[in-house]
């Protein structure tokens, strides 16, 4: 694996540890702005937004710049945005701040997966995902924690100046890691949009948000769940999410030894699996035991299909910036809805309602599978009735 494809990988576990750290430090962030808890969610919201809105207007920006420039030039958005975060002096500079940092973000991850579809090749793409996309999955596990202990030790404001430190760390190893390489973007911007007309790769993405919506939807409420259903103390609940972390990061390694030549396997055995540790959890949160089995089984098939969708996305469109950004923003988008209706379902249903919900979405990733496997279905079908007239 090229060394290059680590570097990209620690740049974007600075960008998700950037992503997460507003939820660790809360209470700290709202006291430090004068402001309300609820008024801090919203920085969460806002950072997805800018990431599914602003993502795909920043790749727009440096889609015509050669990979390694571009990469740099959103690691100084990035940069930028953390060290305004670090020295905001009011709330709206604060949202600001975040705004940048999620559109640069955004832009980063597309920008990021095209450099790696480039540097491997096409039989070991979906395993260089995985690598880069460990990233992502060492960012939940190791960097939100570790970036809330910098806040709880020496002040939120510290937490940003840490995660800038990173940023500069991640940018000096892509100067030195990542190999000069020639424009991805192969023609002008429209030729670009031009992917976005095939129904196939709608089709793909739609899998993609569903799959993500389908696992945090229970992610997203794992702390009142285990708290309130299952019986677990508070202090217990971040050594549990530690150990989900940790399934993350195993699903994500088998899943990108698969990718590559399984994807729509992979998918379809991810998302089954899915709603069935999303169901079981449903009906066993009660449980202990039978909790922490459900929730360990979503942390090993949920996320982790993100290498299998990279490679399925890629190869409906092409391994440009752009396609991945807008297949990140898909992604984003399921975490987006997810976590709002299973809100909404709270307050109408209980707490298991979250569970319920993302059973149903794996329900409906597993139906946009459908067409695809018809389509793999039909060249066998052909081929057992030609065997059969020889035969006969």
């Amino acid at each position: 694996m090229p060394r290059a494809v680590y570097v990209l990988a620690l740049g974007i576990f600075a960008m998700v540890t950037s992503e997460f750290v507003v939820a660790g430090l809360m209470p700290q962030i709202a006291v430090g702005l004068d402001v309300s808890i609820p008024q801090v969610g919203y920085l969460i919201t806002a950072f997805a937004v800018a990431m599914a809105v602003g993502g795909p207007v920043s790749t727009m920006l440096v889609v015509r710049l050669r990979p390694k420039p571009a990469l740099l030039l959103l690691f100084g958005l990035f940069l930028a945005g953390n060290v305004a975060a670090a020295t905001a002096s009011g709330y709206p500079m604060m949202l600001l701040a975040r705004l940048v940092s999620g559109a640069a973000s955004q832009a980063f991850f597309g920008v990021a997966m095209s450099v790696c579809a480039v540097l491997v090749a096409p039989e070991v793409r979906g395993r260089a995902m995985s690598v880069v996309l460990n990233g992502l999955m060492l960012g939940t596990l190791l960097g939100l924690p570790l970036a809330t202990f910098v806040g709880e030790a020496y002040g939120w404001r510290a937490a940003f100046w840490a995660i800038s430190a990173l940023t500069v760390f991640a940018a000096l190893c892509t100067v030195g890691g990542v190999p000069a390489l020639g424009k991805i973007a192969s023609g002008p911007l429209r030729q670009e949009m031009a992917v976005f007309r095939r129904r196939r790769l709608w089709l793909r993405l739609s899998t993609s948000l569903l799959v993500i919506g389908a696992t945090f939807s229970a992610f997203t409420f794992l702390n009142p769940i285990l708290t309130g259903i299952s019986g677990f103390t508070t202090g217990a609940v971040p050594l549990l999410l530690v150990a989900y972390g940790a399934a993350t990061v195993v699903g994500n390694t088998i899943v990108g030894r698969l990718a590559d030549r399984h994807a729509l396997t992979v998918l379809l055995c991810g998302l089954t699996l899915n709603l069935a540790f999303l169901a079981g959890f449903a009906l066993f949160a009660h449980v202990g035991a039978a909790a922490v089995v459900c929730m360990l089984g979503v942390g090993l098939v949920g996320v982790t299909m993100n290498p299998a969708m990279v490679v399925r996305v890629q190869r409906a469109g092409n391994v440009g910036p752009l396609v991945n950004t807008i297949h990140g923003s898909f992604i984003t988008g399921g975490v987006m809805v997810s976590s709002a209706a299973g809100g909404l379902a709270i307050d109408g249903f209980g707490l298991r309602a979250p569970l319920w919900l993302g059973a149903g979405l794996a329900l409906l990733g597993i139906l946009t599978l459908v067409p695809d496997l018809v389509r793999r279905a039909a060249p066998r079908a052909q081929h057992d009735a030609v065997v059969a007239r020889v035969g006969s």
